[in-house]
C-alpha cells in the first residue's frame, strides 16, 4: 500500500521542478508509452528503498496562473484530507508572502506531518534568508534548490521516515481485486449498489489497510472478487463538489491497489479531459482496463449506429491503447451490469497470459521476417528470438536484436497490434522490450 505525498503551496514557487526532480528517475523508465505528457500532476517516486506516488495540487486547476486564494486553501484541504505527507513549498527569494501565511494556517490544523521546503536555495547566502520562514509555525525549513537538486537528498531522507509503517493486508492475493473509477456523477456509486444489491450480507468488508482502501469480497453468480473503494468515497465529501481534480487524486488510491480499473463514463456527457486523467492514472499503473459508457438508458436513440460512433469516439481519444473493452450499461436499471464484471474477470485473466517461447517464435519471427524494422543509416536490424519475462505484473516480452537502440515506438506498436490480433490481451496493457542479443 503506498503513501500519497502531495506537493502544495502558492504558483510560481518551483512545485513542479521539485514534482519533476522526485519522479523524474522512474519517470524516463515507467513511460516509455507516447502520449503521457499531459499528466504531469502524479508520478511515482522511490528513495532507500520506500516508493510513494507524489502528487502536484497545482497541476490539476484549470488556469493556474490566476490562482485566487479560495482555489489554494481548496488544493490545502484536499491534500490535508487525501496524503500521508504534505511539503508545503516556499520560495526563498521572495520571503514570506500573505498567500504562504494562509496555506500555513491550514496546515498548523493539520494532524498530517508537514515539510516545509525553502526552495530555490541555490547558494549558500540565502540559508539566512530562509531564517524568514520560522515566522510560518511549522518548524525548521528544509533548504533545497529543486532546479540543481542541492539539499534534496536530506528532504527525502526525513520524508520516508515519516511514512507510516505499511500495514499487514488480510486479503488473498489469487482473487482480482477490481476498482471502480470515473468522474464526479459518472455513477460510480449507483453501479457498485447495483452489484451489491441490498443482500449487504453476500459482502464482507475487510479493512485491508488503515485507512487507505476497504476491500469488499464480492460472491455471488459464480463471481468472487474485491472492491477496492477507498474509504474515502463513502465519507460525504467535505470540499464542494465543483472540484474536479478531487476525484483524480482519490482514484489513485483505488486504481494504485488494483488489479482491473473499471472506468465509468457518463452516455450523456462523452469524454472529457477528466476522464483522460484518470485514464492516464490507470495507464501508468500498468492495470488493466474496462470502459463502462453508463446511463445508457438515458440516450434517446440507441440503435447499433450510434453505439459504434460512441465506441469509435471512445476509442480515438484513448489512443494508443484501443485494446479494451466498452460496455454500455446502465446501473439504475442494472441493464448489462453482469457483463461489465465478465469483462472484468476476463481482463484479469487476460494480464495472466503465459505464452510458451516456442509458441512466440513460432508466430512472431515470420512476422518480422516480412516487415522487418527500418535499417537505420543503412544498418539492418535483425531479431533473432523473442521470448516473455517470467513474474511481471503484466505480460511482458524481450525481442532480442542485433541493434536494439534502432528499433523505435512505431514498429514496437506495430509489434504489440500484431501480438493482440494473435492472442487475447484485451484490457491488459502489455511490455515490450528490445534487448541487445
Amino acid at each position: 500500500m503506498g503513501n500519497l505525498v502531495a506537493i502544495v503551496g502558492r504558483p510560481n514557487v518551483g512545485k513542479s521542478t521539485l514534482f519533476n526532480r522526485l519522479t523524474k528517475t522512474r519517470q524516463a523508465i515507467v513511460n516509455e508509452e507516447a502520449g503521457t505528457t499531459r499528466d504531469r500532476q502524479y508520478g511515482k517516486s522511490e528513495w532507500l528503498g520506500r516508493e510513494f506516488s507524489v502528487v502536484d495540487t497545482g497541476g490539476w486547476v484549470v488556469n493556474s496562473d490566476d490562482i485566487f486564494e479560495g482555489e489554494i486553501r481548496k488544493q490545502v484541504m484536499l491534500a490535508v484530507d487525501e496524503a500521508d505527507v504534505i511539503l508545503f513549498v516556499v520560495d526563498v527569494a521572495n520571503g514570506v508572502t500573505d498567500l504562504d501565511q494562509e496555506v500555513a494556517d491550514i496546515l498548523r490544523r493539520t494532524k498530517k506531518p508537514v515539510l516545509l521546503v525553502a526552495n530555490k536555495t541555490d547558494n549558500y547566502d540565502l540559508q539566512y534568508n530562509a531564517a524568514e520562514f520560522y515566522t510560518l509555525g511549522l518548524g525548521d525549513p528544509y533548504c533545497i534548490s529543486a532546479l540543481s537538486g542541492s539539499g534534496t537528498g536530506e528532504l527525502l531522507d526525513k520524508l520516508v521516515s515519516l511514512f507510516r509503517k505499511e500495514a499487514e493486508e488480510l486479503i488473498e492475493e489469487d482473487i482480482p481485486r477490481i476498482a471502480v473509477v470515473g468522474r464526479p456523477n459518472a455513477g460510480k456509486s449507483s453501479l457498485i449498489n447495483a452489484f451489491i444489491g441490498e443482500d449487504r450480507h453476500i459482502v464482507t468488508e475487510i479493512a485491508g489497510t488503515t485507512r487507505d482502501s476497504i476491500y469488499t469480497r464480492y460472491n455471488k453468480f459464480g463471481f468472487d472478487f474485491y472492491l477496492v473503494d477507498t474509504a474515502g468515497i463513502r465519507k460525504k465529501k467535505k470540499v464542494n463538489e465543483d472540484l474536479e481534480y478531487y476525484s483524480v487524486i482519490r482514484s489513485i488510491r483505488a486504481i494504485e491497489n488494483a488489479d482491473v480499473c473499471v472506468l465509468m463514463l457518463d452516455a450523456t456527457r462523452g469524454i472529457e479531459s477528466q476522464d483522460l486523467n484518470i485514464f492516464s492514472l490507470i495507464q501508468k499503473n500498468q492495470k488493466g482496463l474496462v470502459v463502462v459508457v453508463n446511463k445508457w438508458d438515458l440516450v434517446e436513440e440507441k440503435t447499433s449506429k450510434v453505439m459504434n460512433t460512441f465506441e469509435g469516439a471512445v476509442r480515438e481519444r484513448l489512443a494508443p491503447f484501443t485494446d479494451f473493452p466498452i460496455i454500455f450499461a446502465s446501473a439504475l436499471t442494472k441493464q448489462r451490469i453482469l457483463k461489465v464484471l465478465e469483462a472484468a474477470r476476463a481482463v484479469y485473466k487476460n494480464r495472466q497470459l503465459r505464452i510458451s517461447t516456442a509458441r512466440l517464435n513460432e508466430e512472431m519471427l515470420p512476422l518480422i521476417e516480412a516487415y522487418p524494422p527500418p535499417s537505420i543509416k543503412g544498418k539492418y536490424i535483425k531479431i533473432k528470438y523473442v521470448t516473455q519475462l517470467p513474474n511481471t505484473r503484466v505480460p511482458s516480452f524481450v525481442f532480442f536484436a542485433n541493434l536494439p537502440q534502432y528499433v523505435k515506438e512505431p514498429y514496437k506498436r506495430f509489434l504489440e497490434n500484431k501480438m493482440r490480433e494473435k492472442w487475447n490481451l484485451s484490457g491488459t496493457p502489455i511490455n515490450i522490450f528490445v534487448r541487445q542479443k
